[in-house]
């Protein structure tokens, strides 16, 4: 049995709670990819959403929670994914949403959570402090503030990933899952570790942005000085604990993958399956470039997780 802070039960209420406009989202075979990576490979599209990325369904718990709870306000550190989701669910809500935000991040990251009509307040430095930022406006306005991967809500709704993927993909051998903080991963891995425990659950992190990775193998938290990624939205350097406990229940491994590997996988899934994603969401085809024989004639799910990317920056790394 798995025991994590997660709970099976409460992931199925959560989609009774989330918009349906996250739910479902498709999941089918671009064969020109898989005829490139030598195996089947079947991308779920959590970017087919207001927001375009996984993250709306994590803050859509949220902030119905809050809701229910007659608050108004929140506030959150974010790369950029997380502040356009809870900015989303937040005005739809009544719910006055604070992003903090290092001025380093994607400007169209940028530009959409303020379109949702967010407060974005801005900090030098990284994305850790932002999430001090957060901390500070937390305590002296009162409110409540998002913590994504350690808030459970975040967690267990983007397990309603793998609720779709547990009933859609009976065929899959592996799924490729992004990490980051680690919300997806805990999620996803822990429904299929509970409803489909013979999928092998593999998370994928870059070489610029090792902590947690480092830290799933060492089985303690790592934390490092810096790190240096294209994929911003895996991007930290703090692993929480609790989260790290959770993914050691629930990941059969944890891999690290290169720059180069990243911008081939976006490339990839432009040309061989008509997708526009942002770095992050090309981790796992990333994976499967850097050990082609580990997944050659599998049948591999890979979660594209978000496509919130600066043109300018796309056009230099893939040349469209």
């Amino acid at each position: 049995m798995v025991t994590t802070r997660l709970d099976l039960d409460r992931i199925r209420a959560a989609r009774e709670v989330i918009d349906p406009i996250f739910l479902d989202t498709p999941l089918y075979q671009p064969d020109a990819l898989g005829r490139e990576l030598g195996c089947a490979v079947s991308v779920k599209l959590e970017t087919a959403n207001p927001v375009r990325s996984f993250k709306g369904r994590g803050t859509e718990l949220v902030a119905s929670e809050l809701a229910a709870q007659g608050r108004t306000a929140a506030v959150c550190a974010s790369a950029g994914n997380l502040g356009q989701a809870l900015a989303w669910s937040g005005r739809r809500r009544g719910i006055d949403v604070t992003v903090v935000a290092s001025r380093g991040a994607p400007a169209a990251k940028l530009e959409r959570i303020r379109a949702l009509g967010a407060e974005l307040e801005l900090v030098d430095g990284d994305f850790e402090m932002a999430r001090a930022r957060a901390v500070d406006i937390a305590d002296e306005r009162g409110v409540r503030r998002v913590e994504d991967s350690l808030d459970i809500e975040t967690c267990e709704g983007a397990a309603t990933i793998g609720l779709e993927l547990a009933s859609d993909a009976s065929s899959v051998d592996t799924v490729l899952i992004a990490l980051g903080g680690g919300a997806m991963a805990t999620g996803v891995g822990y429904v299929l570790k509970t409803l489909s425990p013979g999928v092998e659950v593999i998370c994928v992190q870059p070489h610029g942005a090792p902590a947690m990775t480092r830290s799933w193998h060492e089985r303690r938290v790592v934390t490092t000085d810096s790190y240096d990624t294209i994929a911003d939205g895996v991007a930290g350097r703090y692993p929480i604990p609790e989260v790290l406990d959770d993914l050691l229940q629930v990941a059969d491994d944890a891999v690290l993958v290169h720059e180069a590997s990243i911008v081939t996988g976006m490339r990839l899934l432009l040309e061989r399956a008509g997708l526009v994603v942002e770095p992050s969401a090309a981790l796992g085809v990333a994976a499967i470039l850097e050990d082609r024989d580990r997944f050659a004639g599998r049948h591999v799910a890979t979660i594209v997780c978000g496509s919130n990317v600066d043109l300018d920056a796309y056009h230099r790394w893939v040349g469209a």
